[in-house]
């Protein structure tokens, strides 16, 4: 147990002032934080428009940004954190990464490499029930997937929550979900 190093990914929408008071929140914690900027600045009111400037970026060179924002870092064992396309990154930095402390999803994942493998890392998944990004079949999927590379897997829903519910800046916003969810979070980083 103690303060754990934490990469927090931002969502589609961009590094918004929702990402910077989570980060606050789990400084408040005793936790140190960084939140890398993988859109250089750019942010979005919109999912579609959020989606639009990702595909012109592309996948790759996302990806690359948040390696090269985490690298200087690894070594001394991050826990990987991110809000949908950010818990999407976090979870494919934290399996390719050795020395990871642990991996905490918010409203968001990824597929699985199938050569995927850790050793017990502890993860933690907040979503909203149901989900539109997220479908109960996927998530079944995801969870099996997720044991068979060896992951401590703990997995939260929220009835009736929108995607994003844990941002007070959008429509999607469930304060009492977001409260639970950073309750359990702030926990289970302390058991780290």
């Amino acid at each position: 147990m103690g303060l754990m190093n934490i990469m927090l990914f931002h969502s589609t929408y961009g590094l918004r002032p929702a990402v910077h008071a989570a980060a606050d929140r789990l400084r408040a914690a005793g936790h140190e934080v960084r939140v890398p900027d993988l859109f250089e600045g750019h942010t979005f009111d919109t999912v579609e428009e959020g989606m639009a400037f990702k595909e012109q970026v592309g996948k790759d060179e996302l990806l690359r940004r948040a390696v090269l924002a985490a690298a200087p870092y690894s070594d001394q064992g991050l826990v990987y954190a991110g809000f949908s396309l950010g818990a999407a990154t976090a979870q494919t930095l934290a399996l390719g990464d050795e020395k990871a402390r642990g991996l905490l999803l918010l409203h968001g994942t990824s597929d699985i490499a199938e050569n995927a493998s850790v050793d017990e890392l502890p993860v933690q998944l907040h979503v909203a029930d149901p989900d539109p990004f997220e479908s109960h079949d996927w998530l079944n999927s995801w969870y099996l997937q997720m044991r068979r590379t060896g992951a401590d897997v703990e997995v939260y829903r929220y009835p009736g929550a929108g995607h994003l519910f844990t941002d007070p800046d959008l429509h999607d916003y469930d304060e009492v979900a977001a409260e639970q969810t950073w309750k359990v979070a702030l926990g289970f980083l302390a058991t780290l």
